[in-house]
């Protein structure tokens, strides 16, 4: 006998309770689905079920057999799937949570290629900065900056996103520029309230030190792209993300403050519901992200011409 289908029948008499609910479920008669039973048990050399005509009771071995051919039987299963969808384009719907300014500033094109490729998908994204639920709110995929906390959820990594502090070149060259990380309390600062400390800057030096900048700020807002601005505005030192700032450090508007220095990196990941039953809509995607944000990701371009 096909021995998925005997672990099949045989799942679904612990799960209905009986062979005759497995029987209905396959489509066969109770006795055929008796026999599948019986030849698990005679290859096994053990009961799994001890059957009687009013009740069905699982043995110790048959409750951690069921455990194991559960598993193989999912596995299978995925297995089929995958098969079936890598023969055509993803297909359907997709729900994704990105934080507003990433989602504004860098995934406009990773999803315009993607949906060019499938065009057969529909992408609903919700870009947000509050902490969304992927399960309760039914989200395919997520992206999460920073530390992740504990949870049941699946995350890869995508990116790195790198933290700099800068400041427009035409405001260094008015007021000068800061030697050490204690001048920066000299110059009116430019601060992220969504930050763990919005006000305290941690740096550290080439020995492996750190150096805390605190104080008073002079700016403090929950948007990043207005801390740009008025950066680019001479408003004063910047402390942030690379994917924001990046391309006007690319483009000379910007200038590294404490070049020397550096500031402990960011990951980016893509996080999903589960690592079972990923469907290839979902994979493609991530895949995509990964390797347009991983080793060289277009927001540091800055670095090839950073002084």
């Amino acid at each position: 006998m096909d021995r998925m289908t005997s672990l099949a029948i045989f799942t679904s008499a612990v799960e209905g309770g009986s062979v005759a609910a497995a029987a209905r479920r396959h489509k066969i008669t109770p006795a055929m689905a008796g026999r599948h039973i019986d030849s698990l048990e005679q290859a096994l050399k053990a009961r799994l079920l001890q059957r009687t005509t009013r009740r069905l009771h699982v043995t110790d071995v048959g409750r951690a057999y069921y455990q194991r051919s559960r598993r193989i039987l999912e596995e299978f299963e995925e297995a089929q799937r995958e098969a079936g969808e890598l023969q055509t384009s993803p297909q359907g719907s997709l729900k994704i949570a990105v934080p507003e300014s990433f989602a504004a500033l860098q995934m406009g094109g990773p999803l315009a290629r993607y949906m060019h490729d499938h065009p057969g998908m529909r992408v609903q994204v919700m870009a947000s900065d509050r902490f969304i639920d992927v399960v309760q709110e039914g989200i395919d995929i997520a992206v999460r900056i920073g530390r992740l906390p504990d949870s049941n959820l699946v995350a890869r990594r995508i990116g790195t996103c790198r933290m700099v502090m800068c400041a427009a070149r035409s405001y260094l060259s008015r007021v000068g520029e800061p030697k050490t990380p204690n001048e920066l309390r000299k110059h009116p600062r430019l601060a992220y309230s969504e930050a763990v400390s919005p006000g305290d800057w941690t740096l550290q030096d080439s020995r492996g030190r750190s150096h805390v900048i605190d104080g008073p700020w002079q700016l403090l807002t929950n948007n990043v792209q207005l801390l740009l601005a008025v950066a680019l505005e001479e408003g004063g030192i910047v402390f942030g993300p690379s994917f924001v700032f990046g391309e006007s450090l690319y483009q000379g508007g910007l200038v590294r403050v404490l070049p020397q220095y550096s500031a402990a990196d960011l990951g980016i990941h893509s996080v999903v519901p589960s690592s079972r039953f990923v469907s290839t809509k979902v994979r493609h995607l991530i895949d995509r992200l990964a390797a347009e944000f991983g080793e060289r990701p277009p927001w540091d371009r800055w670095l090839k011409v950073s002084r």
